[in-house]
């Protein structure tokens, strides 16, 4: 009998994939404190149910999986709060450099946040967090088949909002 993830595995599993899990994390919330609270939250909860996780592989699937679900909890929990403008970014190097990349970013945020729940999670993700759609499917319990339907619808608003004039 497997002895589940060990607090070693953890560990390092936390050296190489933390700052890519407040990356996920930033993409499905709205600022820095909190993204760093889920994914803490995210470590805490697997560290303590690590001697299910059987197999040490799937430690970050787990965490990533525990990441999207601790996202939506806080988004429940303040969604007559939320406020849907993007921060500002911080200062650059001059006003030229980056003003149009921070415009389209700005730009993609928003329309990233006009999505769908569903569709937004799939969308980062797949994209943003370099996850197959198999990965996609699993860690929100979905069908392939409904992973690539809301990809797909997705990535459809995205074009229409892209396009629409600021």
């Amino acid at each position: 009998m497997a002895e589940g993830t060990t607090v070693d595995h953890l560990t390092e599993t936390y050296r190489a994939h933390y700052r890519s899990l407040l990356g996920l994390a930033a993409l499905l919330l709205d600022d820095t404190a909190s993204c760093e609270d889920v994914v803490q939250e995210a470590f805490i909860r697997v560290h303590s149910a690590r001697n299910r996780v059987r197999e040490p592989e799937k430690t970050l699937a787990y965490l990533r999986q525990t990441v999207v679900n601790l996202s939506r909890s806080a988004l429940r929990r303040r969604i007559l709060g939320l406020k849907l403008l993007s921060k500002p970014m911080p200062d650059m190097a001059s006003a030229e450099e980056g003003a149009y990349e921070q415009l389209e970013r700005d730009q993609l945020i928003k329309a990233m946040r006009g999505l769908q729940r569903r569709q937004r999670e799939v969308l980062v993700l797949r994209y943003f967090a370099d996850m197959t759609e198999a990965q996609v499917a699993e860690t929100l319990g979905l069908s392939l088949g409904s992973v690539k339907a809301y990809g797909s619808r997705g990535i459809a608003a995205l074009r229409i909002a892209m396009e629409a004039p600021v």
